[in-house]
């Protein structure tokens, strides 16, 4: 017999309360991820919360580059020597990155979904593009502080071989400070993976909304919830092995 024989069996005896503990398991198992296929469902979640991670990852690094760039310059003026343009470019990322870091994810995945795109139905692209802008803000913080926590030394030695500002960053700054912020830069992306949990609030299509249907269908949250679970954690075990990886080579590296 197959295993849909042992599920229309053992369900009966369930509904009529006779089953025992071992088989009210493989019934709930079986309608949360064997029923109906439902399996790809969540098949399905786990490529869209990768594709939006990615998105909001790249959209993230690029923000928080930019205002990095522009913090750490405006940070390393000479005195008396204030650029006003420099200064109000730092003022706008003071101000993008107080709000962001300041306010709950949650509030603004609301706001993004409900408030800024209501007319939109697109509501997984506006969850990566609110992880995005959200990351921008802490992914500047720390690319920040690895930039800063070099000697100036460095810049001025690039000045001297006749290098611009951006060619020293691209050239000698930032390849220096990316050993220093990689653990941090791994964390963030940790993080944003499990953030994109959050989406689901205003209907991105991601791993949560795909249990939320399946809870809808059987009324027994249990296994979607915990499968789901189970899944990010393998996910962020993944990652964090790609990451000691990745750390472990640049230290070695380093030693030749």
């Amino acid at each position: 017999m197959d295993l849909a024989h042992y599920y229309e069996l053992w369900r009966g005896l369930m509904l009529a309360k006779e089953a025992n503990w071992w088989q009210t398991f493989f019934v709930r198992f079986y309608q949360a991820f064997l029923e109906a296929d439902r399996w790809k469902q969540y098949l399905r979640g786990v490529e869209t919360t990768l594709y939006v991670t990615a998105l909001a990852l790249c959209l993230g690094v690029i923000l928080g580059v930019l205002v990095a760039m522009i913090r750490t310059a405006h940070d390393q003026q000479r005195p008396g020597q204030r650029n006003f343009a420099l200064g109000v470019a730092n003022l706008v990322c003071r101000i993008y990155v107080t709000i962001i870091r300041g306010t709950p994810m949650m509030v603004q995945i609301l706001i993004m979904g409900m408030v800024v795109f209501s007319s939109s139905r697109n509501f997984t692209m506006v969850g990566a593009l609110t992880l995005g802008i959200n990351s921008g803000a802490y992914v500047a913080e720390i690319i920040r502080g690895g930039l800063m926590s070099l000697d100036q030394g460095q810049s001025e030695a690039g000045r001297s071989l006749g290098l611009n500002y951006l060619d020293t960053m691209r050239f000698i700054i930032i390849p220096q400070a990316f050993k220093a912020i990689l653990p941090s830069l791994g964390n963030e992306f940790i993080v944003l993976l499990k953030d994109t949990s959050m989406i689901s609030v205003i209907g991105g299509q991601e791993l949560i909304y795909a249990a939320r249907g399946v809870i809808n269908r059987t009324y027994d949250a249990m296994f979607p919830l915990v499968g789901s679970a189970v899944v990010y954690l393998v996910l962020v075990l993944v990652f964090s092995w790609l990451q000691g990886k990745l750390e472990r080579r640049l230290r070695q590296s380093d030693r030749r």
